[in-house]
């Protein structure tokens, strides 16, 4: 057994705070239980370098689920729409993650006035790291507690949930949960949920949900919590995409 559940979540390609807080939160494979709550891309530099550490992470026994950036991605990459790919690349920093795999802006070029048709995209490591995301589970239950991305719609059980609303939920799971487990979600940074600027340290809603957002690629911080004691740790982002 574990001796600690340490949940992290919205890394965005902030590698180098994902490793800082690991070793700040003296984390041991082999004995602690890693949760990692989703959102391993878009905005941050190293996209395609922290996917990769997710996967030596997942192979050594982490529990990784599912972002609504890692659903963005798959929507744009698997066979989507121009709307698909314009909201992943354009909106919420596809472009950055692809940049991250080595492709140039001239490969990204969608040629406008014509029928959209997807850049080839040919990358192994692309490939396989869009099998691994495609594997993902979309939350983690146990007896005491749930970890999931978003949230859960108010009144179901996670297992009752459309995968979108577990990807992609938030005022009304904030607002409405009311079940007895507790849920530490992402997603939405605490900055938001504490409606002060300054503040990205947890959210601790008082119908037992805890938000672990702490908004790192934004220039907050990536925030680690140990479910069990209730232990924090934070590594903040000295430099944010909005420098």
């Amino acid at each position: 057994m574990p001796t600690r559940t340490l949940a992290i979540s919205d890394i965005h390609g902030e590698l180098d705070l994902l490793e800082q807080l690991l070793a700040k939160s003296h984390y041991d494979a082999a004995t602690d239980q890693l949760v990692l709550l989703g959102d391993y891309i878009d905005r941050g530099p190293k996209s395609m370098q922290t996917l990769e550490y997710v996967m030596k992470l997942h192979a050594e026994g982490a529990i990784v689920l599912k972002g609504n950036h890692e659903d963005l991605m798959l929507r744009a990459l698997d066979g989507g729409s121009e709307e698909d790919w314009t909201r992943w690349i354009v909106r919420n920093g596809g472009y950055t993650t692809l940049q991250s795999y080595g492709f140039t802006k001239q490969q990204l070029r969608i040629e406008t006035g014509e029928a959209f048709r997807q850049p080839k995209l040919d990358s192994e490591v692309l490939d396989r790291h869009l099998k691994f995301v495609r594997s993902l589970r979309h939350y983690y239950e146990t007896e005491e507690f749930i970890c999931v991305h978003a949230g859960i719609p108010p009144g179901k059980t996670p297992e009752q949930s459309d995968p979108f609303e577990l990807l992609w939920i938030r005022e009304e799971f904030h607002r409405g949960y009311h079940g007895s487990k507790k849920v530490i979600f992402g997603h939405t940074p605490t900055r938001g949920l504490h409606n002060d600027e300054d503040n990205d340290n947890l959210y601790y809603g008082d119908n037992r949900i805890i938000g672990i957002d702490g908004g790192a690629v934004f220039g907050g911080q990536l925030n680690a919590l140990v479910i069990e004691s209730g232990e924090t740790f934070a590594v903040k982002n000295e430099k944010s995409i909005l420098d």
